[in-house]
């Protein structure tokens, strides 16, 4: 897991004056809590924080405060804007050695599916799991390959093992699945209706024509 450097100022304040104060200066307001160090009201750059926010990778923090002491963490909650999608606000979970966190884990689904390339159609279910691990094994991804999927096939909780990783979800979720293409119905209630719409003389039998034509006869006689 790759590890960066977050760097960090405390917030004296944290009333909403102060948030919208922030927020207007470009910077992003969080918090880091931990079960042994003293929690602390934080703000960082927008620009340090988004990309470690919108990407498929997990990554190790190294909290740089000034005056503080550093501490390795990782990202635990994010709030959005609603309207805007940025990043508002951020919770950090300071890491103990020794110390099992629970913690999700984006998803990378890896190769392509035979299922796809013969028509069928990849259905994701989940796109990050819950798992339980130390720190030193915290992975950046969890890898699944999906080259042998076919269609009806799928990959659940339960199919997956991974060494020195726990994974939390229930085992009969389903993660990814191939299935078949929607067929498409022919419209023929659309064509009868269309049928039993077209104009057609009512009333009159083929009798009723060939005397019609007797009388024109009759007349041109005349």
């Amino acid at each position: 897991m790759e590890n960066v450097i977050l760097e960090a100022n405390v917030r004296e304040k944290t009333t909403k004056a102060s948030r919208n104060k922030v927020r207007n200066a470009g910077r992003v307001t969080g918090v880091f809590y931990s079960r042994h160090a003293q929690t602390v009201a934080l703000d960082v750059d927008e620009k340090a924080i988004n990309p470690l926010v919108f990407t498929s990778k997990t990554h190790l923090i190294s909290l740089q405060v000034k005056g503080k002491e550093e501490h390795e963490c990782i990202i635990k909650n994010v709030q959005f804007d609603p309207i805007t999608d940025k990043v508002i606000h951020f919770d950090l979970l300071g890491l103990t050695k020794g110390e099992k966190i629970e913690l999700d884990i984006p998803i990378s689904f890896v190769g392509s599916s035979i299922g796809v390339k013969e028509g069928g159609v990849l259905q994701i279910g989940l796109h990050k799991l819950t798992v339980e691990c130390l720190p030193k094994n915290v992975p950046e991804s969890i890898d699944i390959n999906i080259e042998n999927i076919n269609i009806g096939d799928s990959v659940h909780v339960r199919d997956l093992n991974y060494e020195n990783l726990t994974i939390l979800n229930p085992g009969n979720t389903s993660i990814v699945s191939v299935t078949h293409p929607k067929v498409e119905v022919e419209p023929v209630a659309d064509e009868l209706a269309e049928v039993m719409t077209e104009p057609e003389l009512i009333g009159k039998s083929d009798k009723d024509s060939e005397e019609e034509e007797e009388v024109k006869d009759k007349k041109d006689k005349k």
